[in-house]
């Protein structure tokens, strides 16, 4: 799971970071007629990412990333049962922690990166 503190994260969110649990795209299939796509690039790599989303209500579905092929997001928030998504059984980390809020507390706990852990 990635929980970003980018400032488009937190503008797509609305609050102060994006949680995003991280799958390979085989794993996942969005289907139907009501699911839309909108492509955003970065302000500072110019990469983009596809973010899916539901036309009848604009639930986010996740995203697909220019920088990490063969990987599909869905939002944490989303899942039916989100007991499964646990510290102890899968891997969590707080990227963009350079723009987070003052008022967002990390726990030392978990991995943390001032820009993102894929960025050289």
């Amino acid at each position: 799971m990635t929980i970003c503190h980018c400032t488009w994260c937190q503008r797509r969110t609305g609050t102060a970071f994006g949680t995003e649990v991280v799958f390979e795209i085989g794993q996942v299939a969005l289907t139907g007629d009501s699911v839309g796509t909108y492509r955003h690039h970065s302000d500072e790599s110019g990469r983009w990412l596809d973010v899916a989303f539901c036309r009848v209500c604009g639930g986010n579905l996740g995203f697909t990333l220019e920088a990490a092929p063969g990987l599909r997001t869905l939002p944490a928030g989303a899942f039916d049962d989100p007991a499964w998504v646990d510290a102890e059984s899968i891997q969590i980390r707080h990227v963009f922690v350079r723009s987070r809020r003052s008022w967002s507390d990390l726990s030392p706990l978990v991995e943390q990166y001032e820009r993102h852990f894929r960025t050289s």
